[in-house]
């Protein structure tokens, strides 16, 4: 088993910014993060490979950056130009091939994100 530990969730203004991190207990091909929304299904928000890949969804590109560190086996989410449709629980996630195809092995515990108006 891996363990994802999350930290760097909180309370931000609206164009405020959050730098969240993910601690994985070993290696796994693909990390990134996924948003849920009260009410709503999670959906992948960013993720990276071993060797740099990143993928973002569209409503976060050119905001938010994934980064990765192979050695610490760790991966960062910085969240700049935070609005309120942001605001929900983000959850860390790795997989031993991709994440995006529907399976994600390894779930973070999640971490509160809230950005007032």
């Amino acid at each position: 088993q891996v363990q994802l530990v999350e930290s760097g969730g909180g309370l931000v203004q609206a164009g405020g910014s959050l730098r969240l991190s993910c601690a994985a207990s070993a290696s796994i091909r693909s990390m990134g993060w996924y948003y849920q929304a009260p009410g709503k299904r999670r959906e992948l928000v960013a993720a990276v490979t071993s060797g740099g890949i990143t993928t973002y969804l569209t409503s976060v590109k050119g905001r938010f950056t994934i980064s990765r560190d192979n050695v610490k086996n760790t991966v960062y989410l910085q969240m700049n130009s935070l609005q309120p449709e942001d605001t929900g629980v983000y959850y860390c996630a790795a997989d031993r091939l991709s994440l995006g195809r529907g399976v994600v092995d390894y779930w973070g515990q999640g971490t509160q994100v809230t950005v007032s108006s």
